[in-house]
């Protein structure tokens, strides 16, 4: 499994707007669905939070090489679907992920930074 990703967090929508961020959610879902099957990334997972009090009602989470995903992230259609969940919805987030073995690596080159200083 790829250890890069792009997590794409989102809020409540806007009141009144819930046809609508259903509508963009729907048009997320089969954007990445294309994106898998192309090979452009390697997999994503869809996540819907309970009520917690906070403003991250749910996530997106694309795996794959972090060349692929620069250009995804990069291209007009993931321009459009950012600006139409922007417009619909709270608390849109789009974040550079690292996951798994490249998550520990990243610590651990920390962890040595930090050393070296000390």
């Amino acid at each position: 499994m790829a250890d890069f990703g792009i997590f794409i967090g989102f809020g409540h929508p806007h009141p009144g707007r819930e046809a609508a961020a259903n509508r963009v959610f729907e048009e997320a879902f089969a954007y990445w669905t294309g994106l898998q099957a192309a090979g452009e990334i390697e997999s994503f997972e869809t996540v819907m939070l309970e009520a917690h009090g906070g403003d991250l009602n749910g996530f997106f989470l694309l795996r794959g090489e972090p060349e692929r995903l620069a250009r995804v992230r990069m291209s007009p259609e993931f321009a459009r679907l950012t600006y139409r969940a922007t417009a619909i919805g709270e608390s849109i987030g789009i974040v550079t992920a690292v996951l798994d073995g490249a998550a520990t690596r990243s610590v651990s080159e920390s962890n040595q930074a930090i050393a070296d200083l000390i």
